[in-house]
C-alpha cells in the first residue's frame, strides 16, 4: 500500500516523478547547457590551460534524459567542435580524447532515439489505460438533475486513477441516485470489483423501483462474481441515496459504510439509519433492508466520505474528527460548493500526513423548489 500525497491534483495535472514517466522538470533540460557554458567560461577566465575537456564527454549523456535525437546530435556537435577551438585551450586533446568523445556523442544519440520511442509508446499505453479508467471513474458533473454536485477521489496507489473506492451519481425515472462504496482490497487489485458494482449500479437506477433493491442488486452481483471464484471473499461496503423528484426528501441505505453527514446551517450531523450487512454476503432475500427517509430543507447539504477519511488517525492514534471538522469547514464559504472537499481534504492531511488508504468525498446540495 502506497501513501498518497497531500494535494489533490487539479485537471491534467501529472501526479507522476520525473523519474516515473513524467516530462523532466526545466532544470533537467537546462544541465547540458549550464555545464557547456561554465566549461568555456571557465577555461577563458583561466590563464593556464585547465585540463577539464573530459568534462565535455558528459555533456550528451546529459542531453540523452531530455533533449530529442536530433538536440542530442546537435548538442555533441558541439562538443566536438569546442575541442578544436585553440581560444578555450582544452589542454590540445589528442586523437584518443576526439574519438571518445565522439562515440559518446554518437552513442548518446541512439540512446535518445530508444527512448524517445519508448516514450511515444509509453504514452500512447497510458493514454489508452487512463481512458479505461475514466470509464469507471468518469469525472463528476456540477449538477446531475436537481443535484448539485462536488467530490474529491485519490487513488491510495501512485499513478492510478482508480482504486478500491467506487462513487457514481446518476439520474433515472425514479429520481438522482448516487452510490459510494469501498470494495475488499486496494489498488489495482479491486478494480475488476469496482467495475462490477458500477456497471450493477447504472443498470439498477434504470429500472429498480426503489433503494433497496438497488442494494439488493448490488450484493447479487457481488455473489455471483465470487460464485465461481475458488476460496473468493468479494465484499463491498457502500451508501447508497435517492433524492426525491422535488429533492423535499432522500432516502438512504448504508451497507457497512460510514452513514452520510447533514449539513445544516453551521451543524453537521451523521443520518441516523439502521445499518446492513456490506454487499456480497447473500443476504439480500434473507430480510428486509430498511431505508430511512430524511426531509430536507432550503440549505441543506449532503456529505459522504469513504473509510479512508473516517479512519485516518493522527499521532497519538485518535481518529479524524469528520462531523465537528465539517461543522467549521463548511462555513468558511457555504457558497462554493466544489471547494470543501478539497479544504477537508487539506484538513485531513494537516491531521493525519500519512494517509494510506483509498479516499473518497462527495457533497450532494439538493435544488429545493421555493415555498413551504
Amino acid at each position: 500500500m502506497r501513501k498518497v500525497s497531500a494535494r489533490p491534483p487539479r485537471r491534467g495535472e501529472d501526479r507522476r516523478s520525473w523519474l516515473s514517466g513524467a516530462p523532466p522538470p526545466r532544470w533537467v533540460r537546462m544541465l547540458p547547457p549550464a555545464l557547456l557554458v561554465a566549461i568555456c567560461a571557465a577555461t577563458l577566465i583561466s590563464r593556464d590551460p585547465l585540463d577539464v575537456g573530459f568534462l565535455l564527454g558528459a555533456i550528451p549523456p546529459l542531453a540523452v534524459l531530455s533533449y530529442s535525437p536530433l538536440a542530442t546530435a546537435a548538442m555533441g556537435g558541439v562538443v566536438v567542435a569546442l575541442l578544436h577551438v585553440p581560444a578555450f585551450q582544452l589542454n590540445r586533446p589528442g586523437d584518443t580524447d576526439l574519438l571518445t568523445v565522439a562515440f559518446v556523442a554518437a552513442l548518446s544519440v541512439f540512446v535518445s532515439f530508444v527512448r524517445s520511442r519508448r516514450d511515444a509508446q509509453l504514452d500512447l499505453e497510458r493514454t489508452v489505460a487512463e481512458a479505461a479508467q475514466r470509464a469507471l471513474a468518469p469525472l463528476l458533473p456540477e449538477r446531475v438533475g436537481t443535484v448539485r454536485c462536488a467530490g474529491l477521489y485519490r487513488a491510495a496507489q501512485r499513478g492510478t486513477l482508480v482504486g478500491g473506492d467506487f462513487f457514481d451519481v446518476r439520474d433515472g425515472p425514479f429520481g438522482v441516485r448516487v452510490v459510494t462504496g469501498d470494495v475488499q482490497g486496494h489498488g489495482l487489485s479491486a478494480v475488476s470489483t469496482v467495475a462490477s458494482l458500477l456497471g450493477a449500479f447504472r443498470e439498477a437506477v434504470l429500472d429498480q423501483p426503489d433503494l433497496a433493491s438497488v442494494a439488493g442488486r448490488l450484493d447479487r452481483r457481488l455473489t455471483v462474481d465470487s460464485a465461481d471464484a475458488r476460496h473468493a471473499e468479494l465484499f463491498a461496503t457502500a451508501a447508497l441515496l435517492e433524492f426525491s423528484a422535488d429533492c423535499r426528501e432522500v432516502r438512504v441505505v448504508v451497507c457497512g459504510n460510514p452513514p452520510p453527514l447533514l449539513l445544516r446551517g453551521a451543524e453537521a450531523a451523521e443520518l441516523e439509519v439502521s445499518p446492513w450487512t456490506p454487499l456480497g454476503l447473500g443476504l439480500a432475500d434473507a430480510g428486509a433492508i430498511e431505508t430511512r427517509t430524511v426531509a430536507l430543507r432550503p440549505g441543506d447539504r449532503l456529505f459522504l466520505a469513504s473509510d479512508g477519511v473516517v479512519e485516518a488517525r493522527d499521532g497519538s492514534g485518535a481518529f479524524y474528527p469528520l462531523a465537528d471538522r465539517l461543522a467549521v469547514l463548511s462555513g468558511e464559504d457555504r457558497g462554493a460548493l466544489a471547494g470543501l472537499p478539497e479544504r477537508v481534504w487539506a484538513d485531513l492531511v494537516r491531521f493525519s500526513p500519512d494517509v494510506e488508504d483509498d479516499v473518497t468525498m462527495l457533497v450532494l446540495a439538493p435544488s429545493l423548489p421555493p415555498g413551504p
